[in-house]
């Protein structure tokens, strides 16, 4: 079978079940993110004339004096969302050969959907502060850990079929990120209670979760996947094939024999050393790429302060607009726009060229008014500034990033194609780490 020969994706259906699958695997954690401030008012210490199960209901007055718990959450649920992931996700580029590919992804789903089913639940139950923190930690971990597992084997699976179906995992992560921005602002529109809104994020991380267990399930059944699922591995490289030539020319009455030698030839082993060094640009690429936007996004973008509505509407709900939807929505876009456009290509200079020009956003972004700050000045004060950096920041960040995932699994032989999705997701979560941890010192030179 050949390229020419494979059928057609109809009516798009494997493009879209990968949409819902990329969307499924940010959208939970998305959504648990957007509902940080539940989970810290469950962590305040209740005044004693108010009942526990009233955390719900504490107003921004109460918020002057901070438990322990509260003032650290933040802070301890990076830890506990970075570290589980950038290790699980190493871990899945070398164990993904050993567990099949339908355990990691279907399970992983499964377990995902079970932490968000508890964690809808506990929105009714009544826990004290500390069981609270500590349960939330675990989910945290258990989220990461199984995340991560689902997004690099979601690469690896992608990495088998055509170029351009690295896009719509992209592009679905960066529609979670839009979903969940606007699902806040509604929240806060609405002036609905934190508990209510949190019940309404959970309840629909499940459903899209289910959605995507069910797309899933549906993949095998599709034509297009089958063909490239079942040609993959089975294709020799050039020198196998002149190797398997040599050996039937060599003695036509041993022909058994050769069919049996070249049967596993063409399968050889998987050397993830050799694979890393065929896509290494792609892989430091896309960690850079990361490492610029998680440092700067949201840890400074999201203490700039408006200029031109201080104390009105647009004060408001400024941050939530122009740091949290614009991001997201620019985001998506330009991984979305991969589907139609791949410039540079994957051989450019120009690629990875425009991920290192990317380092600019961190001296634009800390020059704006950026409050506190203590060394620094405000070189651009006016909102407009801020809105202009944050469309080409968040642009070129789902652009770029989707191009490096697209094109890492295409620089190395269709039989390695998995292994090194794997390699690419995991060095997408070594630049979000490496972005959290870059994030403190950025913020402290301001």
């Amino acid at each position: 079978m050949t390229a020419i020969n494979a059928p057609r994706d109809k009516y798009y259906a494997v493009w879209l079940i990968f949409f819902v699958l990329g969307l499924g695997t940010l959208l939970p954690w998305n959504f648990f993110m957007t509902a940080t401030m539940y989970f810290t008012s469950r962590l305040k210490d209740p005044p004693s004339d108010f009942p526990s199960n009233q955390t719900d209901n504490v107003t921004m007055e109460d918020e002057g004096h901070r438990s322990v718990l509260e003032s650290k959450f933040n802070n301890v649920m990076t830890l506990c969302a970075m570290v589980p992931l950038l290790i699980f996700t190493c871990l899945n580029s070398f164990i993904h050969q050993s567990i099949p590919q339908k355990l990691r992804i279907s399970g992983s789903l499964l377990v995902i959907l079970l932490v968000f089913l508890v964690t809808a639940v506990l929105v009714k139950v009544d826990i004290a502060p500390l069981p609270f923190f500590t349960v939330t930690m675990i989910k945290i971990v258990c989220i990461n850990s199984f995340g991560a597992i689902l997004q690099g084997s979601l690469f690896g699976l992608a990495g088998m079929l055509p170029a351009s179906y690295t896009t719509p995992i992209m592009s679905g992560q960066g529609l979670a990120g839009t979903f969940a921005a606007f699902s806040m602002i509604c929240a806060l529109a609405s002036g609905s209670a934190l508990q209510d809104s949190a019940f309404g994020y959970f309840i629909t991380a499940c459903v899209v979760v289910l959605m995507a267990i069910m797309s899933y399930l549906a993949l095998p059944s599709m034509e297009f996947f089958q063909y490239y699922t079942e040609s993959h591995g089975s294709r020799p490289s050039a020198d196998e094939e002149n190797k398997m030539d040599l050996l039937k020319k060599e003695s036509p009455a041993e022909k058994r024999p050769v069919v049996d030698l070249t049967e596993d030839e063409a399968k050889p082993s998987v050397s993830v050393l050799n694979i890393f060094k065929q896509i290494w640009v792609m892989a430091l690429s896309v960690c850079f790429i990361f490492t610029v936007t998680i440092g700067i996004f949201p840890a400074v973008t999201v203490e700039v302060k408006s200029t031109i509505a201080a104390g009105g509407a647009w004060d408001t709900y400024f941050i939530p607009v122009s740091c949290f939807l614009l991001f997201n929505v620019m985001d998506w876009v330009g991984r979305s726009l991969t589907a139609v456009c791949m410039w540079p290509n994957k051989d450019s200079i120009w690629l990875p060229v425009l991920v290192v020009l990317r380092v600019i956003f961190i001296p634009l972004f800390m020059l704006c008014n950026v409050q506190p700050r203590h060394y620094l000045p405000v070189l651009f004060s006016h909102d407009t500034w801020y809105i202009i950096f944050m469309i080409f920041f968040s642009f070129s960040n789902g652009y770029l990033a989707s191009l490096c995932m697209c094109f890492g699994p295409k620089k190395v032989p269709p039989h390695e194609a998995e292994t090194a999705g794997a390699i690419m997701a995991f060095f997408l979560s070594l630049g979000l780490a490496l972005g959290a941890a870059v994030s403190f010192a950025f913020r402290v030179m301001i």
